[in-house]
């Protein structure tokens, strides 16, 4: 450590004012100024620590804080630490199957966590975040297989790329993630990050649970910031489970990284900024939401694969918060309230979601000829909905009647029986390869099976 380091280590200034999560500390000289985003340490009057972190330098040698912790029994003119460092979690093959928060402390009751001195920044500029070159060749061509016969047939998931599944409140933006989890962690010798952001602790738990239970916990590293957390530690958490993601990229491994939910991390920024003083946009949202969402995708780079749910406020895909978020991803699945009320699960609405990985040059010119037959098929049922609603089936002519009944087949074929939802539905999960999805789905639109009835095909793994 530099003499220079050493001595603004030391450098103390004074908590002047605590507004709930965003506490001023005042410094003597404008020299003794900590850093943006550098941590401060203060103590509360039970003997509580609490880490601070810069947002912004106000005139007056003024550092306007954002806490990591609850500011509860913080009192003016208590002693402010600067650290003379940003906030930095331990990386290591000792994460795997550990809780971390913000700060990298643990949080699963299973003790500390040893790195052996190994550390890394959580705030790092984009740019200089080298990749091997070596690790991008497979990237944007290298389709993993999930198991999931619509996401694999309609959304191939690319070795690289972001994949988003949006949905308003209960859709099954979670259970879907979570069943990507499990396929393609027991499926492929990768390594997996789990990101919670601002989501429900029951959920955190059962997901645990869950992994304990599939026996993949061993190959999952998982950063928790959630609902009862200050929106500091919600905003920062995203970069905390990147880092960890980064990390595992170094070592040569395929990189699965799930966040879960990246709207809740706008969310977090937007309580920030009103916090601080900010004036909101027209939308009522950050003046500098696009540039927090887009920080945040750049640092997703090279063989890491990305899957961020997305909660739609009020089920409307217009918000500007979604749509900041859309320009990022390669895929995007929107999960339809329609459809899941139905009992269609995955509730994927095909027409309303779209995936620029869905080409032959990727998937090969079979697996995209059939997907366009079956997207044409949809796009035609959706029209023949609203006339059977009106005139009734029998009205419509023998060439449409087909159509439709071909379509009802394949919408119930594309259902799921999922892992994780095991002991709710009472159904055994399917793993279905991609090949036996094509070939189910070929005869299905060739009429192999146009005898059978669209209730054979509900909620079953390849067509016997």
């Amino acid at each position: 450590m530099s003499e220079e380091t050493a001595e603004k280590t030391l450098t103390k200034g004074k908590v002047i004012a605590v507004q709930g999560p965003v506490v001023d500390v005042k410094f003597e000289n404008v020299q003794d100024m900590p850093e943006m985003h550098e941590t401060i340490k203060c103590r509360t009057f039970d003997k509580r620590d609490i880490i601070l972190m810069v947002a912004e330098h106000l005139e007056g040698n003024l550092a306007r804080c954002v806490a990591l912790h609850s500011t509860l029994n913080l009192q003016r003119n208590a002693v402010a630490t600067a650290t003379g460092e940003t906030l930095k979690i331990p990386v290591g093959e000792e994460l795997f199957g550990r809780i971390i928060n913000v700060m990298g402390e643990p949080i699963d009751g299973k003790g500390p966590i040893d790195t052996n001195g190994q550390f890394a920044k959580i705030h790092k500029d984009a740019s200089a975040i080298e990749v091997n070159v070596a690790d991008t060749t497979t990237v944007g061509t290298d389709v993993v297989e999930t198991g999931i016969k619509i996401v694999d047939l309609l959304f191939p998931v690319v070795r690289g790329s972001k994949t988003g599944i949006i949905g308003g409140a209960g859709c099954g933006k979670t259970v879907l993630i979570m069943e990507l989890i499990h396929n393609i962690v027991e499926e492929h010798d990768g390594a997996c990050v789990f990101c919670g952001i601002g989501e429900r602790i029951r959920e955190g738990n059962e997901l645990y649970y869950e992994f304990e239970h599939a026996g993949i916990l061993d190959k999952i590293m998982m950063a928790f910031g959630q609902m009862d957390e200050p929106p500091g530690a919600r905003f920062n958490i995203i970069l905390a489970g990147i880092t960890l993601a980064e990390y595992l990229q170094k070592s040569g491994r395929e990189v699965l990284l799930f966040m879960d939910n990246v709207f809740r991390f706008v969310q977090a920024g937007a309580e920030i900024s009103t916090l601080l003083g900010r004036t909101p946009s027209e939308t009522g949202y950050q003046p500098t939401l696009s540039s927090e969402v887009g920080d945040v995708h750049e640092r997703i780079k090279g063989s890491i694969s990305a899957f961020e749910a997305v909660y739609v406020p009020a089920d409307d895909v217009t918000d500007p918060a979604v749509v900041a978020i859309f320009s990022y991803l390669d895929a995007v699945m929107v999960l339809s309230r329609e459809r899941t009320q139905l009992g269609l699960y995955p509730g994927i609405d095909c027409l309303s979601s779209s995936c620029s990985n869905l080409s032959a040059s990727v998937v090969g010119q079979r697996h995209f000829d059939l997907s366009q037959e079956v997207l044409r098929i949809f796009t035609k049922y959706d029209e023949l909905r609203r006339i059977v609603a009106v005139i009734g089936i029998d009205e419509l002519s023998k060439v449409d009647k087909t159509i439709y009944e071909r379509a009802r087949k394949l919408e119930n074929f594309l259902t799921q029986p999922m892992f994780v939802a095991e002991s709710f539905t009472g159904r055994k999960g399917q793993f279905v390869k991609v090949s036996e999805t094509l070939d189910s789905i070929e005869k299905i639109c060739d009429g192999r099976v146009d005898e059978r009835s669209e209730e054979e095909f509900y909620m079953i793994g390849k067509i016997e």
